[in-house]
């Protein structure tokens, strides 16, 4: 299995090597001492993921990964140059082995595991099939991952809909309810919830801290989009012969890779409710013995799947590394080049982005909750929302039982905005830009960078404005 190749990591790799030459690693560094010019690299990234394909297609389909790697570097030597080796490579490792590494593992697996269970028979793509869909991938979200749903229906929703001309529209609601608002009712459903579980948040609080705010957001997505896709449906001409055969029945191959699903959920649960005193510390990271077993069985899972999967399962589906390459290189340079842009949130009112932290308090102290809800999800919109709920997890307080009790709605709003913000944009969430790629390897024109973000504008913006109101006052 070759998902990560040697030319594209080596720009990771190498670095931190030769960073890691300088001696003895550093403590974590104090955001406070940096300007907001360490946000450069970070923001360079992300105008390339946004223009490049627009204005450079066949250079970027070519050559992302070395992009990031540009960006990347362009962080970590003026970093090591100025704080240090010890410093960069301190914090490169702790990026790499903290959360880059357990994060690609996870999704791997779920890619995977999904990517080997075809749904068999010719589902035809009406509105009312549509929606259906959209609507049980809501529910299986929250209990197998955003990426995990995400994965296991967007190959079959593609593939009802291939006789039509349209179907851009039909991806686009998919990521916004499958690949992001589904996930938002236990930890199982996306990394923002989990690391508040790992912090001592009940494991069925969010479900009952924020389910009438998913009810409205899922049951308002599910409604524009029937009546949207109904007005497509009437509009276009389908194609006179349905690329799909029609078969008898529907059915699943390669079922057995739901027993594995299960095993990743198991395993992503165990990692949190397992507490063990054995850690590994590798150049000032800590590495608890839970998350390695989580991690090395989810590498397990990953090539079991791939070797009892029959050849056929994945040449139905349209298997292919390339999505996962993608996500791969591009989040690698996220991870990197997001290094200073956190440590700077951290800092709090102290740091260059102290007005950010200080927007979510009021002058008597008290927290802003609608100012919680909006500012975790306009940076969780761009910034990986694990990192920037944790960010303002701690900016409440950072007590468990205070959040979930006194500071309920605080914690609500930060819940809320880290997942369901998570939409805005193909960056705000890793299985958004995993569905984007398949989507567009199977033929369908998907909105740019900013085309993506014109139609969650239009769409998501005015229902979070309504939820502002009703819920987060």
């Amino acid at each position: 299995m070759k998902l990560l190749g040697t030319r594209w990591t080596a720009w990771l790799v190498l670095p931190m090597l030769l960073t890691l030459s300088g001696g003895a690693w550093a403590a974590e560094f104090d955001g406070a001492q940096l300007s907001a010019i360490w946000g450069v690299p970070f923001a360079g990234l992300l105008l390339s993921i946004a223009l490049m394909p627009l204005l450079l297609p066949h250079f970027w389909h070519h050559h992302y990964g070395k992009v990031a790697a540009a960006w990347g570097l362009a962080f970590l030597v003026p970093f090591a140059l100025v704080f240090g080796p010890a410093a960069a490579g301190a914090n490169t490792v702790h990026a790499l082995f903290a959360e880059y590494i357990p994060f690609i593992i996870l999704l791997t697996a779920l890619f995977t595991v999904s990517g080997g269970i075809y749904i068999r028979g010719n589902l035809h793509g009406s509105p009312g099939l549509n929606t259906a869909i959209l609507a049980i991938g809501a529910v299986l979200a929250s209990f197998m991952g955003t990426t995990g749903a995400s994965m296991l229906l967007i190959r079959p929703l593609i593939r009802a809909n291939d006789n039509r001309k349209h179907v851009a529209h039909v991806v686009v609601f998919f990521i916004f309810i499958v690949s992001n608002a589904g996930g938002s009712l236990t930890p199982l459903g996306d990394p923002p919830l989990f690391l508040g579980f790992l912090k001592g948040v009940d494991f069925f609080w969010t479900l009952k801290a924020i389910f009438p705010e998913t009810l409205f957001l899922v049951g308002s997505l599910l409604a524009i989009f029937f009546v949207l896709d109904s007005w497509y449906h009437r509009r276009e001409d389908l194609m006179p012969r349905d690329p799909t055969p029609d078969s008898k029945g529907i059915g699943f191959d390669g079922a057995i890779n739901f027993w594995l699903l299960a095993a990743v959920v198991g395993l992503v649960l165990m990692s949190g409710l397992w507490k063990s005193s054995v850690s590994f510390n590798i150049y000032g990271t800590e590495v608890g013995l839970a998350g390695v077993v989580r991690d090395l069985g989810l590498v397990a899972v990953t090539f079991l799947s791939l070797k009892i999967t029959p050849a056929k399962v994945h040449a139905d589906n349209q298997f292919g590394w390339g999505p996962m390459a993608e996500v791969a290189k591009l989040f690698a340079g996220i991870f990197l080049t997001i290094i200073p842009v956190i440590a700077m949130l951290k800092a709090g009112v102290n740091g260059p982005f102290g007005a950010v932290v200080q927007a979510v308090t009021k002058p008597d102290g008290s927290p802003d909750v609608m100012m919680y809800f909006w500012i975790t999800g306009a940076l969780s919109s761009f910034l990986d929302n694990a990192p920037t709920y944790l960010v303002f997890f701690n900016t409440a307080g950072g007590d468990p039982k205070v959040l979930m009790t006194t500071l309920a709605p605080t914690l609500a709003a930060i819940s809320a905005g880290a997942v369901f913000m998570g939409a805005n944009s193909y960056i705000g969430n890793a299985p958004n830009l995993m569905v984007k790629a398949i989507a567009e390897d199977r033929g369908v024109k998907m909105p740019s960078f900013f085309g993506y973000m014109l139609w969650s504008g239009a769409v998501l913006i005015p229902l979070f404005v309504i939820m502002s109101f009703i819920w987060f006052q």
